[in-house]
């Protein structure tokens, strides 16, 4: 058996080797909408959208640090398929070193830039002091946040993605207790909501890096040894994941645009409105997440056995799962929008109701994004980067931004709420082509 890989592939066998990715997944959401709740109760609506401001930053941050982990673990999984066991390890702490290094600079010059950096994510004055406040702190511990997320992906690659459900519940839980002790008593405000977030994220990167270093060597396969520095591999590792990368830098970028929209339409509520979406939405989401990032290094590793049989079990059952996820979490976002809308603003507010019609209209995408989800996963694992990142963008970039100008002259608010869902329709099309046409020269057809 090879880091957890090597199994029989059956419906069950999936489900159970993707479960703790995906509990992982929800897990993180659920802290994610707490962070807001205790955002928005204790500090207000101002400080809310102060946040989803500032966010396209953390997407960046968060982007970063996916695509280094997808893509090297991409290659990584194929190489341990190809029993090539000590170049994958050595690759791999490469790519840590390499992703540590881009944390800090990162920091660095957030920091230094970071009043340019609020107003061009579209600050006003009023919000100025939440923004930096919340945006401060993020940055002096993007080295460690950067590291937390790669160590996630790297556990399911090295076939402990329970570790990682570990780690994630004892982050969140961290997370969630500091965020009462500075919101609450200390009353530190966004300042408090920015330090929990990330405190929290600290053990699990210490149990992640100890994992690597020291435990992994007794039983496992894939743990730190000298590097192998070829900037060529590491390259490959940033085109391979790019679709991430790009994924998360359009979310800040098409946050960024729903806040102006919106602002234009309605106001500030509009901006609190299309906030409490998108953490509904992450929410929503992330089984599929959860799923797509699990199956990947079972892709990679058969892909690297030339095990065909296998590799068409995997990419059948991904997409029927996939399908059924994706009726699932729209159904279920048409029942509890009300819900989750009330968690964070009073049911007699305006917001309330802006939010709830806007949910319903919005949610319409759950319907599709889930096969382009799970298709842009696939390519990646398969170390196509271009596919990916082609079908990443289109359904983030490429269609949202012409829609988003056009579609509210003639609709208004109904129009913002509609781009999305008619994103992910015309790049399911997209998703579909290239799965017929790549299917023989991956062998899943």
């Amino acid at each position: 058996m090879s880091a957890g890989l090597d199994k029989k592939i059956s419906l069950k066998s999936i489900l159970l080797f993707t479960l703790p990715t995906m509990s992982t997944m929800v897990f993180l959401s659920l802290y994610t909408i707490i962070d807001g709740v205790f955002i928005s109760r204790c500090v207000g609506a101002d400080a809310l959208s102060a946040t989803n401001i500032v966010y396209p930053v953390i997407n960046f941050v968060l982007g970063t640090s996916i695509m280094m982990a997808t893509g090297g673990s991409a290659i990584v999984a194929t190489l341990l398929g190809e029993k090539k066991h000590k170049r994958a390890r050595s690759i791999f702490t490469a790519l840590t070193i390499a992703t540590f290094c881009a944390g800090i600079a990162t920091s660095v010059l957030g920091s230094i830039f970071i009043e340019n950096i609020i107003y061009w994510a579209g600050s006003t004055k009023e919000l100025y002091q939440h923004c930096y406040d919340y945006l401060s702190i993020v940055l002096y511990f993007v080295p460690i946040a950067i590291l937390k997320t790669y160590f996630d992906y790297f556990l399911v690659t090295a076939g402990k993605p329970a570790l990682g459900l570990i780690n994630g519940i004892i982050g969140g839980i961290t997370n969630i207790i500091l965020d009462y002790v500075f919101m609450v008593p200390l009353q530190l405000g966004v300042k408090g909501a920015a330090l929990a977030t990330q405190i929290g994220m600290v053990i699990p990167t210490v149990i992640g890096f100890f994992y690597f270093a020291y435990f992994s060597r007794k039983k496992g396969i894939l743990y730190f040894q000298k590097p192998i520095f070829h900037i060529r591999t590491i390259l490959n590792a940033c085109a391979n994941g790019s679709s991430e990368m790009v994924t998360q830098v359009s979310t800040g970028i098409t946050t960024y645009l729903f806040n102006i929209k919106m602002l234009q339409y309605i106001g500030v509520d509009g901006v609190g409105a299309i906030t409490i979406v998108l953490y509904a939405q992450f929410l929503l989401t992330s089984v599929i997440l959860g799923f797509s990032s699990g199956m990947a290094p079972l892709i990679s590793y058969n892909y690297g056995k030339n095990d065909t049989i296998h590799l068409k079990k995997l990419v059948k059952y991904g997409y029927r799962m996939i399908i059924v996820f994706c009726i699932f979490v729209f159904s279920l976002s048409e029942v509890i929008s009300p819900v989750l809308t009330a968690i964070f603003t009073d049911v007699s507010s305006s917001l309330y109701d802006v939010t709830v019609i806007g949910f319903r209209i919005y949610a319409i995408a759950f319907l599709f994004n889930g096969c382009n989800i799970f298709s842009s996963a696939m390519f990646t694992a398969f170390s196509n980067g271009k596919i990916s990142a082609f079908i990443s963008f289109m359904r983030s970039l490429g269609f949202f931004i012409p829609i988003i100008f056009i579609l509210p002259l003639f609709l208004n608010v109904t129009g913002i709420w509609l781009v999305v869902p008619l994103a992910e329709i015309f790049t399911l099309f997209i998703s579909i082509y290239f799965y017929k046409a790549c299917g023989t020269q991956y062998g899943y057809k």
